[in-house]
């Protein structure tokens, strides 16, 4: 097992997001280190590894028994969703690929059931990063094993709830929605709806953000959704 000490003293930090911070290390590794207490960085790392032992675009991730901290490769590129504001991405192909995302990882067994599938539950183009290999998916807190469904509600939900705010990227969030969906995908009403009720239950999320989930859920039915 790679403990803290193993891995080193973290070094410039390089980002922040809603629950994390990640840090420069040594030899091309970062170090993602949990500030709010939500994650499993253990079981995460695990599921990265066995996607990666299934070919599935994810970093290179060091052993763990922390909670709250997981070393994994250092990815160069901007995220996808840095490259759709810079508009050297275009929003039509931003959705194509996280539809083709999904795809890939639907097609990998559960670790625990092979019946069931893995299952990212937050795969939206700031968990994308382009590199020169091409995307690589990250953040794997709120992976589970299950109903691929899901999963492309998840995402749809995530798309939807920026297509109808007032964010500066409300424009291209429904043309990639619509990418996203443009062909067949298992998503149902009734995984709709349970990924509805999780966003609304996501400690994260703004009040005003949360009272958004109403149209959202509107804009994801009147696209594409099945009994």
């Amino acid at each position: 097992m790679t403990t803290m000490g193993e891995a080193g003293t973290p070094g410039p930090l390089l980002g922040s997001g809603r629950t994390a911070d990640v840090y420069a290390l040594h030899d091309g590794w970062v170090l993602r280190r949990d500030r709010r207490g939500y994650g499993d960085a253990a079981a995460e790392g695990a599921v990265m590894a066995h996607l990666r032992r299934h070919g599935y675009p994810v970093p290179a991730v060091r052993p763990s028994a922390s909670r709250t901290d997981l070393v994994m490769e250092r990815l160069d590129g901007p995220t996808m969703l840095h490259a759709c504001a810079a508009g050297t991405l275009g929003p039509e192909e931003a959705g194509h690929t996280l539809a083709g995302l999904l795809r890939a990882l639907h097609a990998v067994p559960g670790r625990e059931d092979p019946g069931t599938r893995v299952l990212h539950l937050d795969l939206h183009p700031d968990n994308v990063v382009l590199t020169a290999d091409g995307p690589r998916v990250i953040d794997w807190t709120n992976a589970e094993e299950g109903d691929p469904a899901l999963d492309w509600s998840t995402t749809a939900v995530i798309l939807a709830q920026v297509a109808v705010s007032a964010h500066p990227l409300a424009a291209p969030a429904r043309p990639m929605l619509d990418a996203l969906l443009a062909d067949p995908s298992p998503l149902t009403e009734t995984a709709l709806a349970e990924a509805l009720r999780r966003r609304a239950a996501n400690p994260t999320m703004s009040a005003e953000e949360g009272g958004l989930l109403g149209a959202t859920g509107e804009l994801v039915r009147a696209l594409v959704v099945r009994p």
